[in-house]
């Protein structure tokens, strides 16, 4: 191994210059600087080769970028490694989230004796407890960004106007109707999107919006339409009006919190949305239940255990719908949440002992192929777009 003397540009520079101007120098300096410029320029040639080694290296991996990036799928370019993700785990986390909500339906169905005004202060109230801690963990404040804040309000307002009514509705109705009826959120959730966000809204929109209403009716089935008798309803006609207005209404409230939701982005933490919902809530049912005069205490034994059940599946279903959402397209997501229809009939079923109508059950087949249609076509976009992308970065 040969060991050389290293001189820089500005030292050589000067160097030659010095040789030049003075040109009575003794031989010695001389053979050095020969010697020395010899060695310079073999230096450059070995690092030309291996510069022009690595360029070529990178040709080829170029090349063979661009014929992988002739199909979009198997394209690279412009894209982070991420770890392989386990597949079909945010369907599961949806699917573990709909038999959640569907219990809850379920236990707030079998309590006797308490409003549903003072079973949703009691979720709100326990839900408190469960998100403050986890406020603190990840020092998130109570109050959230200034300019959140009243996005946060309304967020709150609406949910929990959504929850009271939903849960209002299963009390006067049976529970796969109510389910029915409050599952057809995604649709007015676009029509208001295009209201207030300025979205798209097409001809599809319109068709799956009629499919809802018609479902809708077919589940209400007012006298002037269906006659005086009607059968499979609980209780008078009164109440399942009442409930089906509920239902409709807390359809309308759910949609108005995922526009909301929308608007505020994902800058502002869920736990805090969460926290906001279960405060204001709370709140709002304190006040009505005094209003009403319907504060009672739960039974001992059963119903207390029931109420606190609610409050940790909502949270749990809460926790799992989000950690699906986060790994997993918006569009699979609601085709897994029609489930929870499908778990709402199986309940009344067994353990109601009610068998569902052919009226109920072309209500829920309408709202559910609007709700599936409205799913699939957003689905269809979001990956249309995403593969759109992938080309363009491919191209450029």
């Amino acid at each position: 191994m040969a060991l050389h003397k290293v001189v820089s540009h500005d030292n050589q520079n000067q160097f030659y210059t010095h040789q030049e101007e003075d040109e009575h120098g003794d031989d010695e300096q001389t053979d050095e600087a020969v010697h020395l410029r010899t060695n310079y320029l073999k230096d450059e040639d070995v690092e030309e080769k291996q510069r022009a080694r690595g360029s070529e290296n990178v040709l080829e991996g170029g090349e063979k970028e661009s014929l992988l990036c002739m199909l979009p799928a198997f394209c690279t370019r412009g894209k982070e490694t991420k770890p392989k993700k386990c597949p079909g785990l945010g369907l599961f986390y949806a699917f573990v989230a709909t038999v959640f909500f569907s219990i809850i339906s379920l236990l707030v169905k079998t309590i006797e004796g308490l409003h549903a005004i003072e079973i949703s202060a009691i979720r709100c109230f326990f839900q408190m407890l469960f998100v403050m801690p986890l406020l603190v963990y990840h020092k998130t404040g109570f109050l959230g960004p200034r300019d959140k804040r009243i996005y946060l309000v309304l967020r709150g307002f609406f949910g929990s106007n959504a929850m009271i009514l939903l849960y209002y509705a299963v009390q006067q109705m049976p529970l796969a109707d109510a389910t029915v009826i409050m599952f057809s959120n995604p649709v007015f959730t676009s029509l208001l999107a295009w209201v207030f966000l300025k979205e798209r809204c097409t001809i599809w929109d319109c068709v799956f919006t009629v499919f809802t209403l018609t479902g809708v009716i077919l589940i209400a089935r007012p006298p002037f339409l269906f006659g005086e008798h009607l059968s499979g309803i609980e209780g008078d006609y009164t109440n399942h009006v009442k409930g089906t207005v509920a239902a409709f209404g807390g359809a309308i409230g759910a949609a108005f919190t995922f526009v909301t939701l929308r608007k505020m982005g994902k800058s502002v933490h869920y736990y805090l949305s969460v926290w906001y919902y279960a405060v204001i809530g709370l709140v709002e049912c304190i006040i009505t239940t005094s209003v009403l005069g319907e504060w009672n205490l739960p039974f001992c034994g059963r119903d207390r255990w029931i109420l606190m059940l609610i409050a940790v599946l909502g949270i749990a279903g809460q926790t799992f719908l989000t950690k699906a959402l986060q790994i997993e397209k918006a569009g699979p997501v609601s085709l897994m949440r029609t489930v929870d229809v499908v778990l709402s009939f199986f309940f009344q079923f067994v353990f109601f002992h009610r068998v569902p109508t052919w009226w109920s059950l072309g209500g829920a087949l309408c709202v559910v192929l609007s709700t599936s249609g409205v799913a699939l076509r957003k689905w269809f976009i979001s990956s249309r777009k995403s593969t759109e992308r992938n080309e363009e970065v491919c191209v450029h």
